[in-house]
């Protein structure tokens, strides 16, 4: 018995966790997809509102020949930094079917979690959680009837620079 379970074994291949993570990002542009369309949404702000109190922000940042960089969000400010929290940006290939979440806001910032000189083992588990946090994100967007009959465009807000001289 255990010869033939050692046999079955060997046919079954192994996925390496760069393989996992390149299967992640095809899983992840699926449920996009299925969720927003975004590689169709003209560039600017929307929001999906089901009526459950947590609008999804999504922003089309910009769009490029083979790619559309979106970030996703809730209406939810973390008090400390201002900054969306959740919160995911997210980087579309259109051509290869991926979306790879190039990082995301969940409390802390990334030179938090690995440092500011990780080794390439821990950039490579960090993206692995990342984008398992985005592909159980947008699974839960989808169960609780977000889509695209949910979304609708919103007026860009103005973002005051730094160097922008604001008066006469």
């Amino acid at each position: 018995m255990s010869q033939a379970l050692a046999h079955r074994s060997l046919r079954i291949p192994r996925l390496s966790r760069l393989g996992w993570l390149m299967a992640l990002y095809a899983e992840n542009h699926a449920l996009l997809q299925h969720l927003f369309a975004p590689a169709g949404l003209p560039l600017g702000p929307h929001v999906s509102s089901v009526g459950d109190g947590l609008d999804v922000h999504l922003e089309i940042e910009a769009r490029h020949a083979y790619t559309v960089e979106l970030r996703l969000s809730y209406a939810l400010v973390d008090p400390v930094t201002g900054e969306p929290d959740p919160s995911a940006h997210v980087r579309l290939y259109r051509d290869a079917r991926q979306a790879e979440a190039t990082h995301c806001y969940v409390g802390r910032r990334w030179q938090d979690v690995i440092g500011l000189y990780p080794p390439p083992a821990a950039i490579l588990d960090h993206r692995l959680q990342m984008n398992t946090f985005l592909g159980k994100w947008l699974n839960y967007l989808s169960e609780r009837g977000h889509g695209p009959r949910t979304l609708t465009p919103l007026e860009p807000v103005p973002r005051i620079s730094v160097f922008q001289r604001v008066g006469p």
